[in-house]
C-alpha cells in the first residue's frame, strides 16, 4: 500500500527532463513498479502485448471463463497461494482433458493462456480465470491441425462438471494433507466431518463456466488482452470522486443489462476491498499451457502455421502481424516532438514517510 501511495512522488526520487529543441522542461518522479499499482502497468502491458502479437494464429479465438462458488472464494481468501494454484491446475486439467477427448470433436493438444482475476465489479473477492483459447488442436501425433466450429468451442456444461470434480478432488487432497488454514468463522472447517459436509454442498452446486463467441480478428484478440492481462482491482478511470471520508466509483450491474451505477464506500472499506486482491509474492497470474507453454511455444506455433498453410480452406498465414502497436514514448517532447534529455536527478528518500 505504501508503494502505491508514494508512486511518482518525490519520496521515490526522480529526474528533470529538458527538450533539446524547445527547452521545454518537466520533473518526472519514479514509479513504484508494483504490479498492483493502477499507474504502473502500462509499459509492462505494452511489452507483453508486443510479445503475444507474434504468437497469434490466423484462427478464431475463444474467451472461456471459470468461476468458483462463494464458499470456495472464502476458503481461497485465507489460503491464497494454495487455492489460486489449485484453480489454475483444475482449469488446465479440464480444458486439456475435454479437448483431448475425440467425442467432443477435437481430440488433440490444446493451447491457451490463463489469466487470474480475483475481483468483482464492486471489489468483492471473486476469484475466476479468463482463458484465451485458439480454436483448434494439434491432432494425430501433431501431424494435423483440427479446427473447432467457428461458433462453438466446447460444451460448457461438460467443462463445468469436470472442472467442479477436478477442483474438489484437489481441495480434498490439500485438506487431508493439512495444507489448508482456517480462521474466524471458517475455523470449524479444520474438522474433517464439517469439511466433508461443506464439500457435499459444493458438489450439489452449479459451478458457472461460460464461453463467449469467438473474436473477429487478431486485432480484437489483442484488444481483449490489453484489457484483461495487466489489470488491477480497479482502474483510475472508474473513480468518480473522493474526499476525506469516502470514495465513489463506477461499476457495471451485470444483472440489469450492464447498467452503469455509482457506489460510495467509506475510505477504509474501499482500501480494505482493494487490498483483498493483492497476490502472494512471486505468484504468476498469467500462465501458458499446452502448445502455448513457454518451453515449446515457438516450435509448436511454427508447426501449426505450416499445417495451416497446407490445409485447404484455411486462411493464409500473414507474413507480418496485421496490427502495429505504438506504445507511449516518454522520451518525446509533448510540445515539439523533440528529444527529452535528463539534465538533473534527485535520489529517493532514505526513509519512506509514514503512510499509515
Amino acid at each position: 500500500m505504501s508503494a502505491i501511495q508514494l508512486c511518482r512522488t518525490a519520496a521515490l526520487g526522480g529526474h528533470v527532463e529538458t527538450c533539446d529543441d524547445c527547452a521545454h522542461s518537466r520533473v518526472a518522479y519514479n514509479s513504484c513498479r508494483n504490479r498492483h499499482c493502477p499507474k504502473c502497468q502500462g509499459a509492462a502491458r505494452d511489452q507483453w502485448l508486443a510479445d503475444r502479437e507474434a504468437d497469434l494464429l490466423p484462427v478464431p479465438y475463444f474467451h472461456v471463463v471459470f468461476t468458483v462458488p462463494g464458499e470456495v472464494a472464502a476458503i481461497a481468501y485465507q489460503n491464497k497461494r494454495l487455492l489460486y494454484g489449485i484453480l489454475f491446475e483444475a482449469v488446465a486439467a479440464t480444458l486439456k482433458t475435454i479437448a483431448a477427448d475425440p467425442r467432443h470433436r477435437l481430440g488433440g493438444e490444446l493451447g491457451f493462456i490463463g489469466i487470474l482475476h480475483t475481483w468483482g465489479q464492486t471489489l468483492t473477492h471473486h476469484p475466476h480465470i479468463h482463458c484465451l483459447v485458439p480454436g483448434g488442436v494439434l491432432a494425430d501425433g501433431s501431424s494435423r491441425w483440427r479446427s473447432c466450429r467457428r461458433s462453438f468451442f466446447l460444451p460448457v456444461h461438460v467443462l463445468s462438471k469436470l472442472f467442479r470434480r477436478v477442483f474438489i478432488e484437489r481441495l480434498l487432497t490439500a485438506h487431508a494433507a493439512g495444507q489448508l488454514q482456517f480462521f474466524g468463522n471458517l475455523a470449524s472447517l479444520h474438522d474433517a466431518g464439517c469439511f466433508a459436509e461443506t464439500i457435499r454442498a459444493l458438489r450439489r452446486k452449479r459451478w458457472i463456466t461460460y464461453a463467449k463467441p469467438p473474436f473477429g480478428s487478431p486485432a480484437h484478440v489483442l484488444a481483449y488482452l490489453g484489457r484483461y492481462t495487466h489489470r488491477v482491482a480497479i482502474a483510475n478511470s472508474r473513480l468518480v470522486r473522493a474526499d476525506d471520508t469516502s470514495v465513489t466509483f463506477r461499476w457495471k450491474d451485470y444483472r440489469h443489462g450492464n447498467a452503469s451505477r455509482d457506489m460510495t464506500l467509506e475510505a477504509h472499506e474501499f482500501i480494505r476491498r482493494f487490498l483483498l486482491h493483492c497476490l502472494p509474492d512471486g505468484f504468476h497470474r498469467i500462465r501458458h499451457y499446452g502448445f502455448l507453454a513457454n518451453g515449446i511455444r515457438r516450435a509448436r506455433l511454427a508447426q501449426i502455421r505450416h499445417l495451416l498453410a497446407d490445409t485447404p480452406g484455411e486462411p493464409a498465414v500473414p507474413a507480418k502481424p496485421r496490427t502495429q502497436r505504438h506504445p507511449f514514448d516518454p522520451s518525446v517532447c509533448p510540445c515539439c516532438g523533440g528529444s527529452l534529455q535528463i539534465t538533473a536527478t534527485f535520489a529517493r528518500a532514505r526513509r519512506w514517510p509514514n503512510t499509515s
